[in-house]
């Protein structure tokens, strides 16, 4: 499946448009290896090792190539040689790297499944009273889980219910103030009233006096005139 390159053969342009077709090919291998991967975890190592030949194969490449390029005679066309075969050992590198994290997936799914298998295999003997120990203690985990839980709520709940008696108490206590204004206002306004009475009796008391005391004057000047 790998491109047949023949190293130390042909120019700089034919090595670097061998390692740019190569480069190519390995990202799609890459792809379809995640693809594979997201759809179940699915391994394929033969597209698995070929892309690692692959990427061996760019790797030679650039070795060729970097040797060629030292050779070229104009500065200008050596520093451009130069950038594009640092870009594809780059892209190498960076290629490299997501297989070697695929590969480390993979084997780390293929020891979670051994030790599934494993312990699957023991659930027989052992191993399935181990299992119930361990399901006995989550449940309990979740049971005080849960009474935490309930008591959690019961505080917030008794807090609330404080809360409401603390400001009923402010409002009766409100109340209470108000009532006795109210109540302070009307008994000064009975004590206001009961002093006009007084005063109007008073009053009426000396009008009928001087009326009184009037006729009197005017009989006795009437009697004395006579």
């Amino acid at each position: 499946m790998a491109m047949s390159v023949e190293i130390g053969g042909g120019t700089l342009s034919e090595i670097y448009q061998s390692a740019k077709k190569l480069l190519l090919r390995t990202r799609d291998g890459l792809e379809k290896l995640e693809r594979l991967e997201n759809a179940g975890g699915i391994d394929s190592p033969d597209l698995s090792t070929s892309v690692k030949r692959d990427i061996s194969q760019i790797q030679s490449l650039c070795s060729e190539m970097d040797r060629l390029w030292r050779s070229v005679g104009a500065k200008s066309q050596r520093d451009l040689w130069k950038r594009k075969v640092e870009q594809i050992v780059e892209e190498a590198q960076s290629l490299k790297e997501s297989l070697d994290k695929y590969n480390l997936r993979n084997q780390k799914r293929a020891q979670e499944a051994r030790e599934r298998a494993e312990l699957l295999g023991r659930a027989n003997g052992e191993g399935a009273h181990v299992l119930r120990i361990f399901d006995d203690e989550a449940q309990a985990r979740a049971s005080v889980h849960s009474s935490s839980h309930m008591l959690e709520e019961a505080s917030a709940t008794g807090e609330s219910i404080l809360r409401k008696y603390a400001e009923q108490r402010d409002w009766l206590k409100r109340a209470q103030r108000k009532g006795l204004d109210v109540l302070n206002t009307v008994g000064l306004s009975n004590s206001v009233l009961k002093l006009i009475e007084r005063r109007n009796r008073v009053d009426q008391s000396i009008k009928y006096a001087g009326m009184v005391l009037t006729v009197v004057i005017v009989v006795y000047l009437i009697w004395r005139w006579r």
